[in-house]
């Protein structure tokens, strides 16, 4: 296939757990943050992305998971500062590796472990997670069979037209990801192939998840998906959610399998504060960080025909 044939790279974005905001108003902000990382390292890649209809696409499950949306003003202002900030200041490093934090992700790390402990250790918030989990996970109603469905069908469609893929997955994104590409290699849905797989802030570590997701029951190259080529893990220092960042000891079975070209962990800090408190876990923050960038740069460089032929 000439290069003139090459279709224009496709970066997919699945967020996770709770409320969004509307379609279109979320991935404004997501990819406004997005952009702005881009810029700070790569202007031509940014400009082709914001000019590249389709370019970059975002899978809106959350509302018919939860029937409502959130309301964009609550972040709107934490947004634009987040944007005006160039780096992590030696404020935000100290936050995030402070020793409450580190005694919390110690805490949950041992819930899970020893699950019968997680009710009496779990805050509000969390339990709202595990709730939300759980219902996931048992399919009430097929709403993960539904939400699956709802990544299948652009995946496919990426495919049909041969555009590259770079699938991310946020928190609980990266789960219904995971879920999905082992349901395109074995379920008999039709041959999709993801370039590049970066996750950010992933409860795939847990060993609560690492039961319940799917081959989870299987061995060999049965038990994983094989259609992934590279994969990259971030994890923000300090995130409760990616309580075990580093993924490839898990899942490194799939590069001796020859599943996978490529496997990474990286952290980074996310400097992300919602009214005065600091949010290492948020989608905006790992959005705009330098590490994510720098890694939508280099492989939309690789994979845009204008710019990987110089013309």
């Amino acid at each position: 296939m000439g290069s003139d044939d090459l279709a224009h790279p496709i970066v997919m974005y699945v967020p996770g757990l709770l409320p969004k905001p509307e379609p279109g108003v979320h991935r404004e902000a997501l990819l406004r943050c997005l952009l702005a990382g881009l810029r700070r390292i790569d202007d031509a890649v940014a400009d082709s992305i914001a000019a590249t209809q389709g370019g970059f696409d975002i899978i809106s499950w959350t509302y018919d998971f939860y029937r409502e949306h959130r309301d964009i003003g609550i972040d709107v202002q934490a947004i634009d500062d987040v944007i005006d900030q160039p780096a992590a200041s030696q404020r935000d490093i100290a936050e995030a590796g402070s020793w409450k934090r580190r005694l919390s992700r110690w805490i949950y790390s041992l819930g899970d472990r020893l699950p019968f402990l997680i009710p009496h250790i779990a805050s509000e918030r969390t339990e709202l997670h595990l709730r939300d989990l759980h219902r996931y996970v048992a399919d009430d109603n097929g709403i993960a069979e539904h939400t699956r469905r709802m990544l299948k069908i652009p995946l496919q469609a990426a495919e049909k037209g041969r555009h590259p893929i770079l699938l991310i997955g946020h928190s609980m994104g990266s789960v219904i990801a995971y879920d999905t590409l082992w349901e395109l290699s074995h379920a008999g849905d039709g041959r999709v192939i993801v370039d590049l797989f970066l996750t950010m802030g992933s409860p795939l570590g847990q060993r609560y998840m690492q039961r319940r997701i799917r081959g989870s029951g299987l061995t060999g190259r049965d038990r994983y998906p094989n259609n992934i080529r590279r994969w990259k893990n971030f994890s923000a220092v300090g995130d409760m959610t990616a309580i075990d960042p580093w993924l490839q000891n898990d899942f490194g079975e799939m590069l001796e399998l020859g599943l996978l070209e490529s496997f990474e962990d990286a952290e980074l800090y996310n400097y992300f504060y919602l009214d005065g408190a600091l949010n290492v876990h948020a989608e905006y923050g790992y959005l705009i960080n330098e590490k994510i960038a720098r890694t939508v740069a280099e492989w939309w460089r690789g994979h845009d025909p204008l710019m990987s032929t110089g013309r």
